[in-house]
């Protein structure tokens, strides 16, 4: 069966960050579409789009003379990134259980947690991920519009754009032949469950509080699992 455009491209995005997260690409290696289509066996098109993606995501620097180079970052690029994304995801967390949501976007959240839940206990080893991923990304979009703020929304775009601080960054590094993914993978959607619970119930600091623990856990267990063996990779 043929892929169509959107699965091509989600396969260049997510095969590309993984090269650079494990360390097949590094700092100041010349990236271009031939190199990407030729290593993951696809076409230019999406190739072209996932270094665009990864441009914005700041994996990827533009050269002046065209084309793209892996960028370069520091331990503590790792860990600002998650942590101004998960305080502004704490932030929309907080506004809405005191502002209110909806009830079609708590219903979707709900929603998202469920499949999420389906799709983990159906992980085996060497599992495709992209469902886990399409569902998680869904979660935290429809997380930011629990503010209902276009200013949340437009600051969390200008963050997106920062090394590392895009949903699911490190997801495919952490594949399915780590031994505790699938654990991993429960524990952070318990944490969904938990968040969609306070925010609502109205309780405004425990949906922030656990929102920003979900960004701490995802950094905690990428630093062990993906960021510790590429230290000396992107050390300045």
């Amino acid at each position: 069966m043929r892929e169509n455009g959107q699965s091509q491209t989600l396969k260049a995005i997510l095969g590309l960050r993984s090269m650079i997260l494990n360390g097949a690409l590094k700092p100041g290696e010349r990236v271009s579409e031939l190199l990407v289509a030729d290593r993951l066996g696809i076409s230019r098109t999406p190739a072209a789009r996932a270094l665009v993606q990864l441009r914005e995501e700041g994996l990827l620097e533009s050269l002046p003379s065209r084309g793209f180079v892996v960028a370069s970052f520091s331990n503590l690029d790792f860990f600002d990134a998650v942590q101004l994304r998960g305080t502004l995801e704490a932030l929309a967390a907080r506004l809405g259980a005191e502002r209110g949501v909806p009830f079609a976007i708590i219903s979707q959240m709900q929603h998202c947690t469920e499949q999420l839940d389906l799709v983990t206990d159906a992980l085996e080893p060497g599992s495709d991920l992209s469902e886990h991923i399409r569902w998680n990304d869904q979660f935290h979009d429809l997380l930011l519009q629990c503010a209902q703020s276009t200013i949340i929304k437009r600051s969390l775009e200008r963050i997106k754009s920062l090394p590392f601080a895009a949903t699911n960054t490190f997801t495919k590094s952490l594949t399915s032949q780590y031994p505790n993914i699938r654990f991993q993978l429960m524990l952070a959607n318990e944490q969904h469950h938990s968040i969609v619970e306070a925010i609502q119930n109205r309780e405004g600091a425990r949906a922030a509080a656990l929102t920003l623990e979900h960004a701490c856990s995802a950094w905690k267990h990428a630093r062990s699992t993906v960021l510790e063996p590429l230290y000396s990779y992107f050390r300045p």
